[in-house]
């Protein structure tokens, strides 16, 4: 909607906000550190709606909790947005000069009454109607989210819909207002800028854009493909269907990760080749024919990471690799040539001034620079230009900077793929805990006071109903398998809804069970709404 893949926000804003919408975001374990700054903004006086399934331990700093049902994140978008209109809270002046289609957004958005809302989220009409009414009246305000809006099969419009809320109030391009989606691990937002999607060069620049790719085109010197390329949900379809049958995998273990994984496995052990390279010896690393051990980027290389408030800074080797452990990109080089393209040996540096000559968003980033100023934010396009704390004030130009008005998105309700039933008539959603991370590569090899995540978090009604009791062990089905795990009784989750972390796939292989449906223009899949009953172990076995 606004023109750029990241965040528009520093971290520093929350801190001097006045109104946040923390939207389907534990961001107390799933981002600590970014979390601390919420708690500065709240200490500073800011008043925090939390809108989330859950009443998360996030959630239980929050003025006031918004529990909605699982998927209905656009219901209640819109009916926020309808409700701003109707109390003729929207920006008018700001929507005029910025903004295109919004009497199509409204007339969209009128059947979304607050009544209708109530229904659908199950969430007071009253609760919305004042998180609306907060909202639009601040001074500031940001909206931040996280995996909790986006693993669904209609992810990308449930940003959509909280892009429409910015818009609508002219929360957006100017210091403490914005939309902060938190990046779910460590360079997330950097390997999307340096080309890791199908669709992009470095810099966010289209592959199928003649000027963009002539560019490279001539640093490389060799033509590059025109076509956009597989997103990872495409790429392993492409491997059913027989047409992927190689595949060169760098730190990513999709065989614990993806949904529906023990089919994700059957798909990569058909391959012909499967090369895998990293830092441990995970799952996907066992079904691999060749293996070839890094080093971990955080600790044991020199480079760059961009965090979620696109600051790029600089990293520094620490520790030597143990072993026969080599850096990504010494193999990468080592690897083309042995197929005949001879790139010499650059050094990380080099690497990254080859892409400043590219990028136009990195070229004022010299090594210097982020040494000296410990670290700058794209876009950052000349060697004199400070960085840019925040994104999109070009709205507020009296010529939008050259630009078109920014597009109203028009998105519907639809709830989960997967549907409750009598055979399935609970909801699974999967997130994370504090102590651990993504598939336990990295963070269960130590011993935690704290750690939980690999039981099954349900209510003490549903528990009840069951005959199930704090810690027992039960059987857990989806329609694609069963897991055993215990239950944690856990009377901050609501009736109906179950939870679990994907951490501890030895232990409970979660991912086995979870909904493969995934969205079409992003890809992710909905790990976030799941179908499950739930049995004694007992009963199961009678049956």
């Amino acid at each position: 909607m606004f023109g750029a893949g990241g965040g528009t926000s520093s971290y520093r804003e929350v801190e001097e906000t006045d109104v946040i919408l923390l939207w389907g975001s534990n961001a107390r374990e799933a981002h600590p550190i970014y979390f601390h700054h919420v708690l500065k903004g709240l200490d500073n006086g800011a008043t925090m709606y939390a809108v989330d399934p859950r009443r998360t331990s996030s959630a239980k700093f929050a003025d006031v909790w918004l529990g909605l049902d699982v998927g209905t994140d656009v219901a209640m978008a819109n009916a926020m947005g309808r409700e701003i209109i109707a109390a003729d809270l929207h920006n008018k002046a700001f929507i005029a000069h910025s903004s295109r289609g919004f009497d199509e957004y409204r007339a969209h958005v009128e059947p979304y009454t607050l009544a209708y809302a109530e229904e659908i989220t199950g969430v007071p009409a009253e609760a919305i109607r004042e998180a609306a009414h907060a909202y639009a009246t601040a001074d500031r305000a940001q909206i931040l989210w996280t995996l909790g809006i986006t693993e669904h099969h209609n992810g990308v419009d449930n940003v959509k819909s909280l892009c429409n809320l910015a818009l609508l109030t002219g929360h957006i391009g100017r210091w403490g207002s914005g939309l902060v989606p938190l990046r779910g691990q460590n360079n997330v937002q950097g390997g999307g800028d340096m080309g890791a999607l199908p669709n992009k060069l470095p810099g966010f620049q289209d592959i199928t854009n003649d000027e963009h790719r002539a560019k490279f085109e001539a640093v490389y010197g060799m033509e590059l493909n025109p076509v956009n390329g597989r997103h990872l949900t495409l790429m392993f379809e492409a491997m059913g269907e027989g047409t992927i049958k190689a595949a060169y995998c760098i730190g990513e273990n999709p065989a614990d990760s993806e949904a529906d994984s023990e089919h994700a496995r059957t798909l990569l052990e058909g391959l012909d080749m499967l090369v895998v390279q990293d830092i441990f010896m995970t799952r996907t690393a066992e079904l691999a024919d060749v293996v070839l051990p890094s080093s971990v980027g955080w600790a044991e290389c020199d480079g760059t990471v961009t965090s979620s408030e696109r600051r790029v800074q600089r990293v520094r080797a620490a520790v030597t690799p143990p072993g026969e452990c080599r850096h990504d990109h010494e193999i990468i080089g080592d690897l083309a040539r042995r197929m005949g393209v001879e790139w010499g040996n650059p050094t990380p540096e080099d690497l990254w001034d080859e892409l400043r000559s590219l990028s136009p968003m990195h070229a004022g980033m010299s090594y210097g620079r982020l040494e000296a100023e410990g670290g700058l934010q794209w876009p950052c396009p000349t060697d004199d230009h400070p960085g840019s704390p925040y994104l999109h004030g070009w709205l507020w130009d009296d010529d939008l900077g050259g630009r078109d008005p920014s597009p109203f998105s028009l998105t519907h309700h639809e709830g989960p793929k997967e549907h409750l039933s009598d055979e399935f008539p609970l909801r699974l959603t999967t997130g994370r805990a504090l102590d651990s991370y993504n598939t336990g590569v990295q963070s269960s090899g130590f011993e935690s006071p704290i750690r939980t995540g690999d039981e099954l978090d349900m209510n003490p009604v549903d528990a009840a109903g069951l005959g199930i009791e704090d810690g027992e062990r039960v059987l857990v089905s989806s329609p694609r398998g069963s897991v055993e795990m215990g239950v944690r009784v856990q009377p901050d989750i609501p009736i109906g809804l179950t939870f679990t972390t994907f951490h501890f796939p030895d232990l409970v292989d979660i991912n086995t069970i979870t909904n493969d449906e995934w969205d079409r223009d992003s890809g992710t899949a909905e790990f976030k709404a799941a179908a499950i009953r739930v049995e004694k172990l007992a009963a199961a076995g009678r049956e």
